[in-house]
């Protein structure tokens, strides 16, 4: 047997590369496939102007690199740019607007400062133009706006964390009568998977419009409405990590008499923890990131402070806010590497 092989063999490495015929890489079929998906790409790109985009994307290019005299595109950057840079740290408060205030008793690093303001105003008696001064006391807090953001930005992961908690509590019973081979009935089944079908089918910002007419302005409508959509992600997860995990171990405990719920804790749950800290640490990581995306229509956390400052035009305030964002999705991403490499 083994001289049969190995003759084999010695006639297959001994025959000349022009005998070897192989297939061709790409079919018919599959060039007719590609040429009808560039078709359709083509003229869907001209419906969102993405010629438009290349054409201002090039222009923009060649103006920074000094081929053009100006552009729309590196006019606008520049603009915000300059608008958002440098970033307001401070903040200045009216001593009448402050409630309760004591100059006992100022916070941290503050002082009290009286300012100047010159303003021509009509005088009654002579009807002429005149400069009058105005004197008014603010209260400067050198970190206060600092304090604020950062304030808000743990509101924020408060947000995010709540959120991905009610998320996985939804999430477990959903994923249970999602999998095929948990799912007590083709009812219950058919019904989880529509569940989960209609959380993932509604954008978070659109249910947290309607959760805020519902609960008002505040942190519990941007709860809801990221919770909602992460359950349905994480029960479509589950359920198919659920489905395709190594049956051997379950059918050992079968055979031993467990019911469903030892076979699921005991010969599944050990194959799909990795997979689903995983999925859980990724919604977690997107919470964090669409927190703010919510708070945009009152929905709480720093995306209510970014919609504020944005309408009062306070571009510094916007610089401050987008810079602690990005700082705050920088740190949870590296947190969520290590967790993963150490219990996935």
């Amino acid at each position: 047997m083994n001289t049969i092989s190995s003759s084999s063999s010695d006639a297959r490495a001994s025959r000349p590369a022009s005998a070897w015929d192989l297939p061709r890489p790409f079919g018919t079929r599959t060039l007719v496939v590609l040429l009808l998906v560039l078709v359709v790409g083509f003229f869907a790109g001209q419906r969102v102007e993405m010629g438009r985009m290349l054409s201002l994307t090039g222009e923009g290019v060649l103006a920074a690199v000094g081929l053009r005299d100006n552009s729309q595109v590196l006019s606008g950057l520049g603009s915000i740019a300059r608008s958002l840079f440098p970033p307001q740290i401070s903040e200045q408060t009216e001593v009448a607007r402050v409630e309760g205030f004591d100059r006992n008793r100022l916070p941290w690093f503050s002082r009290v400062e009286t300012l100047e303001t010159h303003e021509p105003k009509l005088n009654p008696e002579t009807l002429q133009m005149e400069d009058r001064v105005e004197r008014r006391e603010v209260l400067i807090e050198p970190l206060g706006y600092l304090w604020h953001v950062a304030v808000k930005m743990l509101e924020t992961f408060e947000i995010a964390v709540w959120a991905t908690l009610i998320a996985i509590v939804l999430s477990a019973p959903l994923a249970w009568c999602s999998a095929k081979n948990y799912a007590p009935n083709r009812l219950a089944y058919g019904l989880a998977r529509s569940v989960v079908g209609l959380f993932r089918a509604v954008p978070e910002l659109v249910s947290a419009l309607f959760l805020v007419l519902a609960y008002g302005f505040g942190p519990i409508a941007g709860v809801l409405a990221l919770a909602l959509h992460s359950a349905g992600f994480l029960g479509k997860f589950y359920a198919e990590d659920i489905e395709t995990a190594d049956d051997k171990p379950q059918e050992a405990l079968r055979a031993i008499g467990a019911n469903k719920l030892k076979v699921m804790r005991f010969a599944v749950l050990p194959q799909v923890m990795p997979q689903f800290i995983a999925y859980t640490l990724y919604v977690l990581d997107r919470n964090v990131r669409m927190a703010t995306v919510v708070g945009l229509v009152g929905a709480g956390g720093i995306g209510q402070e970014l919609k504020g400052r944005y309408d009062m035009y306070n571009y510094a305030h916007v610089g401050t806010i987008l810079i602690a964002i990005f700082l705050t999705v920088l740190v949870l991403d590296r947190i969520a590497a290590r967790l993963r490499s150490r219990y996935g």
